[in-house]
């Protein structure tokens, strides 16, 4: 009875914690020569907001761009990991990436890492998790976060009909998933880079 109650209270705990680590909505749009990342400011435990502008985009040298939902400190934690992997692998995002999820799933310390990055450069999207996956969107839009179905969507759909730039793509998206998602706000922070020629 006792290691029933055990596992009942450890399997709540881990769907609130992957509550928590899906808490946010980042996106990232390619067009026209242009990559376009925006995130929102919203950071909340449970039901509760916390803070309203936290920083969840940011550059990482002149040409990659990168955004994360879950842990702020595991968050952290990932992208300086992926910074080294850039310093051994300079111009080679691809392998960083690769090499940051092949140790993010087999290493016992990051493992534990609760957090999802969305990593753009000139050339390649990517989202990284922490069970070893390193995905590449096929129309230019990736999304992060619980708001992620609502921003893609959107974003799509501007992609389709409309002639706007991916700032305003992104943007639009964002704005969408705002208005749906309880766990994302309308206070962006917008990075860009120049897609390579």
């Amino acid at each position: 009875m006792r290691a029933r109650m055990h596992s009942a209270v450890a399997g709540l705990a881990r769907g609130y914690h992957s509550e928590a680590r899906h808490s946010t909505t980042i996106i990232c749009v390619r067009r026209n020569g242009r990559v376009a990342m925006v995130g929102d400011g919203q950071v909340s435990q449970g039901s509760i907001v916390v803070k309203p502008n936290a920083t969840k985009v940011r550059r990482l040298g002149d040409d990659i761009v990168a955004g994360f939902a879950g842990s702020t400190a595991d968050a952290f934690t990932l992208i300086e990991r992926l910074e080294s992997k850039l310093e051994s692998h300079p111009g080679q995002l691809t392998r960083a990436c690769v090499e940051l999820a092949k140790a993010w799933r087999t290493d016992k310390y990051l493992r534990r890492l609760e957090a999802a990055l969305l990593v753009a450069d000139g050339e390649k999207t990517y989202e990284l998790t922490g069970n070893g996956d390193v995905l590449e969107p096929v129309d230019g839009v990736m999304a992060i976060g619980s708001g992620s179905p609502y921003a893609t969507a959107a974003a799509r759909a501007l992609l389709r009909e409309t002639d706007l730039g991916a700032e305003e793509i992104a943007e639009s998206a964002m704005s969408v998933a705002a208005d749906m998602c309880v766990y994302t706000n309308d206070n962006f922070v917008k990075e860009t880079v120049e897609e390579a020629t």
